[in-house]
Parts: structure tokens; C-alpha cells; sequence
């Protein structure tokens, strides 16, 4: 069942604003079973909404639409929807009321401009704001189920799940599967020449990639008859795409790289510490995003002085003097010390050149030290020499940083 997302707003238009929005809906949509046919964007004007969803309408039996329900001058969205159903725009009153008491909650005055965000096309299926007051609906637009959210992304996530899904689900006919294998530690080219093949060997099925980069993601899209055809198709392809990438598949859907780790140390009841410094604390934000990272995170020291490694890990100046900062003995001494003052069962640190200037012929911008120390012998440390700008080598180590936390952690 085809379905299209219009994005709304001059913002979007002018690129002042990236539509990440968009993106998300569409994968939601593909995952409920929908066909994507378009995505479309118009700037905050009142005929072209409203031709937009006429020309959509066309070709979508859904359209989901963001943006433009605020309440300001340019947000027109409703109005436009009022225009392009044939239905006059009239006052929600349960909707008003939610308003007036998000307001009242707020300590805020409710002014006329904020009570027309409660002016919805008369008839149409109100989709309650739980976290925001601009109420999204539904409306008929010709042969198609016309979707309008705010266009703030958590108010626009939570309504979508809370109450679009129940309304499309139902309709679609399910004629494919689609399973999203999470990967990282392989480039995309490796990973698209290590499953050269894996088409031609299940007939219906196609792969599809996304970098967002480190991690890679790998769609494997079955098409059949019916639901559990399709099931019975990318069964198969999926393991065979696992079996073929290896442990470079960390998990599937939504699941971040950080949350695989986190997992890891939660189920076997181990605490980590991270000692970093070209990397300024990112390896420790990356941990520390993820909810529920106290079990385990007890410790992310950044020292990126000289003198905070001494101070802090107890690196010694001697050797410093005879290593240099960014080598593997004190990438090694760091890892130590930040287990020694935390305690933690797994410590990893952090050392290097991230550029764009400090390097040299024996140690070039790129340069980076890890190391892990645990309660069985030495610390271990491991050099490695990372490409691209200053902020690809300093979240490639990060990432890094956390593959030596999970690879401790399982032994």
C-alpha cells in the first residue's frame, strides 16, 4: 500500500533545517508494510500545502505530513488541509481545553494565537499532543488518509506510535519483511563485496545499506504473496548475511552500538572506567546516552594534559619524558590508573593525534593508543592509525575504545 510524507516549513525549504523527520516516517512507514512512493517538501504557504496534498492524494492511500501546526502566523497546515478536504476549519474544544491546561501546568498565559492551534477541519480525527499542545488529525483528502504531526521531532515520534501506527496498521496488507542488521569495525565497501551474492542466491529478496557512520546498517527486504511468505524468504537471507559479516553484526533494528555494549557488561554484572584524552570524554558520552548506563559506568576521566595523566592516573613523568604522551606504554599506564581510582572491573583508555595539527613523520595525525587493563595480567595496548578530519578520528577511537570494553567483557 503506497504511502507518502510531506514536510512543511520555509526552513525546510531554505535549508536552515536538516528534515530528519522525514526519514524516520518513512522508515516506520516501510516497516508497518507501506510502499514509500514520495517524499515532498513545501515552504509555509497555504495553496501550495494544499496542492501538495491534492497532487499526493493521487498517488498515496496515506500521507503523513509534519510541521506547520503551531502557533504562529506561518503555521498554516491546517488551514490548508481545512482547504484541500472541503472542510471548514472549526474549534476543537477537548482540544482547546488540553491546551489551556498544558498552559495553566506551565504557569503560562493562554493568548489567542495559541488557541487557534486548537482550529481543526471540522470532522477530523484529532490525534492528541501528549507532549507538546499542538494537536495533530486526520483527514480525508480524496482517496487518501491524510496524517498531520507537529513538526517537532518528539512531539511528531511520540504521536506517530501512540496513534498513527494503530490507524495504518490495520489497512496494510503485508506483503513484505524487512529485517535492519546492525555492523561495525568493516568500511561499507567491505561489507558490500562480502555479501556479493546474497541476492542472487534468495530470489525476492534485496539488500539495501546505510552508513551512519561508524555503524552500518544492512536491510535485508524480502517481497512475496502474503506476510508469511515473505517471513519464509528473509529468514534465510538473514542468516546468511550474518554468517557472511560475522561479528561485525551487533544487533538488529534500532539498537546502537553503545546499547550492545551496555547490554553486555549489564548481563554479566561488570563496571567499567575509560581514561581518555584526544577524544575529550566522547567514549564516556557515548556510554553514558545510553539509559541505564549506571549499573556499569563508574568513571570517565578526561586528562588531557600532561600533567592531568599524572595527577589523576598517576602516569609518571619519566614516563612521559621517555614515551611521549600519545604512545602505547602511556595509553597503557592510563588504562591502569583508571582502574586502579574507580575500581572498575574493565578500564580502557584513550591517546592519540586527532589533527588537524600535532603530527609527525613517527607518529602522523591519526595516531591513536588503546588499551584495556581488567583484574588478569597487564594492561594491553594496541596502536592504530585512523583517517579522515579531526572529528571522524575522534569518534572512529571512541568507537573503538567501546569494542575493546565489549571484547574484555566476553573474554
Amino acid at each position: 500500500m503506497n504511502a507518502a510524507v510531506l514536510s512543511i516549513g520555509t526552513e525546510l525549504t531554505r535549508g536552515e533545517l536538516i528534515d530528519r523527520n522525514a526519514a524516520w516516517i518513512s522508515e516506520r512507514l516501510t516497516g508497518l508494510g507501506c510502499v514509500v512512493v514520495e517524499h515532498m517538501t513545501v515552504p509555509d504557504d497555504l495553496e501550495r500545502i494544499a496542492a501538495a496534498l491534492r497532487d499526493l492524494s493521487r498517488r498515496a492511500r496515506f500521507v503523513v505530513a509534519t510541521g506547520g501546526l503551531g502557533p504562529t502566523s506561518d503555521d498554516l497546515t491546517s488551514e490548508a488541509a481545512a482547504l484541500a478536504s472541503g472542510k471548514p476549519l472549526v474549534r476543537h474544544e477537548p482540544s482547546l481545553e488540553a491546551i489551556r491546561e498544558r498552559y495553566a501546568a506551565a504557569g503560562r498565559e493562554l493568548t489567542p494565537s495559541s488557541m487557534v492551534q486548537a482550529d481543526l477541519p471540522q470532522g477530523a480525527d484529532v490525534l492528541p499532543n501528549s507532549a507538546g499542545t499542538a494537536p495533530g488529525f486526520g483527514v480525508a483528502v480524496g482517496e487518501s488518509r491524510c496524517f498531520f504531526m507537529p513538526g517537532v521531532t518528539l512531539e511528531m515520534k511520540r504521536m506517530f506510535d501512540d496513534h498513527v501506527v494503530r490507524r495504518i496498521a490495520p489497512e496494510v496488507e503485508r506483503t513484505s519483511q524487512q529485517v535492519r542488521l546492525r555492523t561495525f569495525g568493516l568500511p561499507e565497501s567491505r561489507v558490500g563485496e562480502l555479501l556479493e551474492g546474497v541476492e542472487a542466491a534468495h530470489p525476492g529478496v534485496t539488500l539495501g545499506y546505510r552508513a551512519s557512520f561508524p555503524e552500518i546498517e544492512v536491510k535485508v527486504l524480502a517481497e512475496g504473496d502474503d506476510d508469511s511468505s515473505a517471513s519464509a524468504k528473509v529468514a534465510p537471507a538473514v542468516e546468511e548475511v550474518r554468517r557472511r559479516l560475522g561479528d561485525a553484526v551487533f544487533g538488529e533494528g534500532t539498537t546502537t552500538y553503545p546499547a550492545y555494549v551496555g547490554r553486555i557488561l549489564r548481563d554479566r554484572r561488570l563496571t567499567v572506567a575509560l581514561a581518555e584524552s584526544c577524544t575529550g570524554g566522547l567514549a564516556g558520552s557515548l556510554i553514558t546516552d545510553v539509559p541505564g548506563s549506571s549499573d556499569y559506568m563508574l568513571l570517565s576521566a578526561v586528562t588531557y594534559s600532561n600533567a592531568a595523566k599524572t595527577a589523576v592516573l598517576g602516569v609518571s613523568d619519566e614516563l612521559l619524558r621517555a614515551y611521549g604522551a600519545v604512545s602505547l606504554e602511556c595509553a597503557e599506564a592510563m588504562a591502569v590508573g583508571a582502574r586502579r581510582i574507580s575500581g572498575a572491573d574493565i578500564s580502557v583508555s584513550i591517546t592519540g593525534i586527532a589533527g588537524p595539527g600535532g603530527g609527525s613523520e613517527d607518529k602522523p595525525v591519526g595516531t591513536v593508543f588503546l588499551a584495556v587493563a581488567g583484574a588478569e595480567g597487564p594492561a594491553r595496548g594496541e596502536r592504530f592509525h585512523l583517517s579522515g578530519d579531526r572529528r571522524r578520528i575522534r569518534t572512529r577511537a571512541a568507537y573503538l575504545a567501546l569494542r575493546l570494553v565489549a571484547q574484555a567483557a566476553l573474554g
